[in-house]
């Protein structure tokens, strides 16, 4: 059973990587309900979610969830210490707090820009997080941590933009990113280098050397020519001159 739930985890993390650009450190916000969870089913969240979903995480909750932990009492101590472990992330409800899961779906809004993941056992929260494209959702099921498949409308979205042949700019890098990690890039660059390096065609180099010898070679049979003329000529100057000197 863990073999085949790290398979399907691998798989989903794939589809989420590859079609809305999620990276590492994945950002995970948790609820109440998920601490309260885990502290009962004895699951080290910080411990065993990298491990899960193959990467470094950075767990995170808002002010609103720890609030509201603080105003049930007692009986949810334990999650309020476990909650404010960890980073607490900026939300709009400053002045005015509102429950946990009202605040949590207010930092998916707008298409999810930050790339969070959604912890939850509430399942009215995970219900609307499946209703937003591109929201993974984690729960806590037979004292294991769950990474769900994605829902029919992340699923409908992908569609939809690939009927379009739309590629989106988040797509884009993670393409050059997987590229860069299969080193792909670096073998274009370098093919690219050795085109570069290569040089002019030595068939042609040698044309225009031969074509430059053939019009050497006629002036310098001339300049020959011209030589052993002169040579001719003083030597006969110089037959001249003896005969004249002897007569």
């Amino acid at each position: 059973m863990k073999i085949t739930r790290q398979k399907h985890a691998k798989k989903y993390m794939s589809f989420y990587k590859y079609n809305f650009g999620f990276r590492e450190p994945f950002q995970v916000l948790l609820d109440g309900t998920f601490c309260q969870a885990a502290l009962r089913n004895k699951i080290q969240i910080r411990d065993q979610l990298p491990g899960y979903l193959a990467g470094a995480t950075q767990l995170c909750t808002t002010r609103c969830v720890l609030k509201e932990l603080e105003s049930l009492g007692k009986e949810l101590y334990g999650a309020k210490l476990i909650a404010q472990r960890f980073q607490v992330r900026n939300c709009s409800h400053f002045k005015d707090p509102v429950s946990g899961s009202a605040c949590l779906l207010s930092m998916i809004e707008e298409g999810n820009p930050h790339h969070y993941f959604v912890a939850t056992q509430d399942q009215d929260l995970a219900t609307k997080v499946k209703k937003k494209a591109g929201v993974p959702l984690l729960f806590i099921i037979q004292n294991t941590m769950v990474l769900d498949k994605p829902s029919p409308k992340s699923l409908a979205f992908v569609q939809a933009m690939q009927a379009n042949q739309l590629v989106p700019e988040h797509q884009k890098q993670s393409i050059e990113h997987l590229k860069e990690e299969q080193g792909l890039v670096k073998e274009s660059e370098n093919r690219r280098k050795r085109k570069r390096a290569g040089g002019p065609n030595p068939l042609s180099c040698l044309k225009k050397k031969k074509k430059g010898q053939e019009t050497q070679q006629p002036s310098a049979a001339k300049k020959k020519r011209k030589r052993k003329r002169n040579r001719d000529k003083s030597e006969a100057k110089a037959v001249s001159v003896q005969l004249s000197v002897k007569a």
